[in-house]
């Protein structure tokens, strides 16, 4: 399965000048390291490439509403959909306020803390502002975003669990990772965490049957997840769907990045503004920022490469870390944003803060 993106782009490298701009995100994604594997392995190298050429395709991703922002845990996700859109795929973010009550194991060693309805419900409307104001009036493919508690919202445990509990296997669920993580550990697994792949492999279903969806996206811990989507659909339908999976990006001390890590940085200004989500990139180590220019911004790889031999003349400058602070901030907060986070930086910098507290963060040389 690993290596079956590089032979994508290992086999469209000789065809680039002609590639369809709508097969460019699977092929572009694969070079910037942004799309880390296809699943299922065996047959998504060619079948997928087929399925962006022939036309216009539907692309999913969820997310879970357990706080009132998304994260920069986040942001590949949002990348990998704004790829696709960009080619004139549709692209459908699911706000998960049914499964953000039921809570995702994935990566986890103990179980979530249960939300309200209430509290899911003010999340939903948080996320839906963030997604709202990252892929609002640009060009590209369609934009749909749901929320999930609409189509459970009629459904009784007891009729879910005959018409599609039936469908999956115990012995495949129980061998999921997640799962098996989870069932050595000390606290064990609730019966509610271990439907949660029954629920998201139902998503999965639904767009199918509903928005003609075909690919799903998500990080590489929600393989399993993923997994039970395809073998449900193809048990019930016989049609192929297929999952690609994005790297996680993890702290300098290999914790995923996420609010239950204890180190988010969040995409609502009302929590983290963008002046401060503007350090947290220019605060990005050597050793990452090329990596995160090529995974959270669309610069075209030719130019990158010249950043980062301006950085190697002059590191003191810390052009790359600018650069994708700018490029990041602008995404997320738009130009008004980026605009505020400069201007603070200069009155800060004007009256002898910030630039202290950054150069004590990075191991490379202050922040002019």
């Amino acid at each position: 399965m690993i290596h079956a993106l590089r032979s994508i782009s290992r086999l469209y490298r000789p065809l680039s000048r002609c590639l369809s701009s709508s097969i460019e995100p699977l092929v572009s994604g694969t070079r910037r390291g942004l799309f880390k594997d296809v699943f299922p392995a065996e047959t998504a190298r060619l079948q997928l490439s087929e399925l962006l050429s022939s036309g216009p395709q539907t692309v999913y991703c969820g997310f879970d509403p357990t706080a009132d922002s998304l994260h920069v845990g986040n942001l590949l996700a949002l990348l990998g959909l704004l790829h696709f859109h960009r080619a004139g795929h549709h692209v459908i973010a699911v706000v998960g306020g049914a499964t953000a009550q039921i809570g995702d194991p994935s990566g986890r060693n103990q179980e979530r803390e249960p939300l309200s309805p209430e509290r899911v419900e003010e999340n939903v409307l948080g996320i839906r502002d963030s997604l709202h104001r990252i892929f609002g009036g640009r060009p590209g493919g369609r934009v749909t975003v749901l929320d999930n508690a609409a189509w459970y919202r009629q459904r009784s445990a007891v009729e879910f669990l005959a018409s599609v509990g039936r469908h999956f296997r115990m012995g495949t669920l129980l061998s999921r990772h997640s799962v098996q993580s989870r069932l050595s550990s000390a606290e064990g697994m609730s019966l509610t965490e271990f439907t949660y792949q029954v629920f998201q492999a139902y998503d999965f279903y639904y767009l199918n049957q509903k928005h003609g969806c075909k690919i799903q996206l998500g990080g590489t811990d929600q393989l399993g997840n993923l997994m039970s989507g395809h073998d449900f659909i193809h048990r019930t339908t016989g049609e192929d769907v297929f999952g690609i999976l994005l790297p996680l990006i993890t702290s300098t001390t290999g914790d995923k990045l996420g609010k239950s890590a204890g180190n988010a940085v969040w995409l609502n200004r009302a929590r983290t503004s963008p002046f401060e989500f503007y350090q947290y990139f220019v605060r990005q180590q050597d050793s990452n920022v090329e990596r995160f220019l090529k995974l959270f911004t669309f610069l075209p790889l030719p130019e990158i490469e010249h950043i980062m031999e301006q950085h190697a003349k002059e590191p003191e400058k810390r052009i790359p870390q600018k650069r994708l602070a700018a490029e990041v901030t602008k995404l997320v907060h738009g130009k008004e944003g980026l605009e505020s986070a400069k201007s603070h930086l200069q009155t800060g910098i004007k009256h002898g803060r910030h630039g202290r507290s950054l150069s004590r963060e990075v191991h490379s040389g202050p922040v002019s």
